[in-house]
Order: C-alpha cells, then sequence, then structure tokens
C-alpha cells in the first residue's frame, strides 16, 4: 500500500493477520468510524496480566482523549511509566447481523478501528480545559457551552489521557452471507439484518425547571 497524508502507515501491529482484506489505513475513514461512536476499549497490562476498561473518548485533530478518574488504574499507571501507558484502544460499530445457512459462515458486518500507542497524562490546565470539553462535544456537540463548567474540586477529581493517532488502522465488512457453493441449495433462510443506532426524543429531567426548552442542538439530531 502506499503511504500518503490520507493514510496511516502499516506496521506490524495495524497489520492484521486474518481477514488483510478488510483492512484499511485512510485517515478520512479512521475518523469516520472514530467521530460516530460513543464508547471506546482501552487495553493495557497491569502486574503482567491484561485489562480491558470502557471508557468515553474524543477526536481532536490527530489525537485522542480518554476520560478518567484520578484514581483509575491507567491514569495512575500513566503518570507512573516513563514516557506513557502503552496501550490498545479499540472501536467498533455494529452495522448487521449476516445469517448464513450454515452456522460457521454466520457474521456481523461492523467498522472498526484498533489504535496501539502511548498514553500520556494531560497535565497542561489550557490542553486538559480543551480536551474536557471536547469530551462532553463528542457526545453531544454545542453542549459543553451550554453547561456548567467543572469547579476546582470536579477538576482536581478528573484526570485526561492523551493517545495520538500514529499507529492506526481501520476493518470493515460489508455485504452479505458467504456460503460455501454447496450450502446454496439448502432451504434455510439467508441475508443480512440491518442495525442502526438511533437518537429518541429528548425527555426532561423530573426537576427541569418549567419554560426552559429542549435546546436547538438536541432538536436538530
Amino acid at each position: 500500500m502506499t503511504v500518503s497524508q490520507d493514510a496511516y502507515p502499516a506496521t506490524d501491529r495495524s497489520t492484521p493477520t486474518r481477514g488483510r482484506d478488510r483492512a484499511d489505513y485512510d485517515r478520512t475513514l479512521v475518523h469516520s468510524v472514530l467521530d460516530t461512536a460513543y464508547v471506546c476499549h482501552l487495553g493495557f497490562v497491569r502486574d503482567g496480566a491484561p485489562v480491558v476498561l470502557p471508557t468515553l473518548y474524543a477526536r481532536v485533530g490527530e489525537r485522542l482523549y480518554v476520560h478518567g478518574s484520578t484514581g483509575s488504574r491507567p491514569l495512575h499507571m500513566a503518570g507512573q511509566c516513563d514516557p506513557g501507558l502503552p496501550v490498545c484502544l479499540t472501536v467498533t460499530h455494529v452495522d448487521g447481523l449476516v445469517l448464513a445457512r450454515s452456522a460457521f459462515h454466520h457474521s456481523v458486518n461492523y467498522r472498526s478501528v484498533v489504535v496501539h500507542g502511548i498514553a500520556r497524562q494531560v497535565t497542561d490546565q489550557d490542553e486538559r480545559s480543551a480536551a474536557l470539553d471536547a469530551l462532553v462535544d463528542h457526545a453531544i456537540p454545542g453542549r459543553s457551552a451550554d453547561s456548567r463548567p467543572a469547579n476546582a474540586k470536579e477538576l482536581a477529581a478528573t484526570a485526561v489521557l492523551s493517545i495520538d493517532l500514529a499507529e492506526v488502522s481501520a476493518k470493515v465488512r460489508t455485504g452479505g452471507p458467504n456460503d460455501d457453493a454447496e450450502d446454496t441449495g439448502l432451504p434455510y433462510w439467508t441475508g443480512v439484518i440491518p442495525l442502526q443506532q438511533t437518537q429518541a426524543a429528548p425527555i426532561p429531567a423530573d426537576d427541569l425547571a418549567p419554560g426552559i426548552p429542549v435546546p436547538d442542538y438536541l432538536e436538530a439530531r
């Protein structure tokens, strides 16, 4: 694969050993997968054993920010390790259930991203403030400007990790089942059940003051 500014370089770690034809290093694709999910899974090694934690994240340019408590394991370890904590971060969308005639060939249609890198604690106050705003706006664009900023006590209890997007790959499966030719005559239904993530109408809190309307940025979603 030719490496350009529009693609991440393929490395040994970012090249899958199975399904290589589904791997993609296109930046636009990688960013679209990251920008349209809410939860990532952060993997690291603690005391010789693997740990994987679900957490919130946000992308700002070529950097991911991961939210956590100052007492959480990865945040604590990232502050102790030099230059930081080696991690693997993953994001996955499931777009469909693929039903084949044989149990073996059942599958899912998906879009996923795997990021290898070094997680570092964000200590610069301006960057940390911007990262926390980005984490809120990643879920609901425009929300950070329409809520009370964190106070000193809340900021003291909150930590942020940064991971540069350097060793990254996407992987995508689309289409229908891949049945064996000898199974095509079997009398079983086969095809794809599409899955979609949708946002329902906002539900106001029980203690919402009368007269406060639903913000435009929620109505438009």
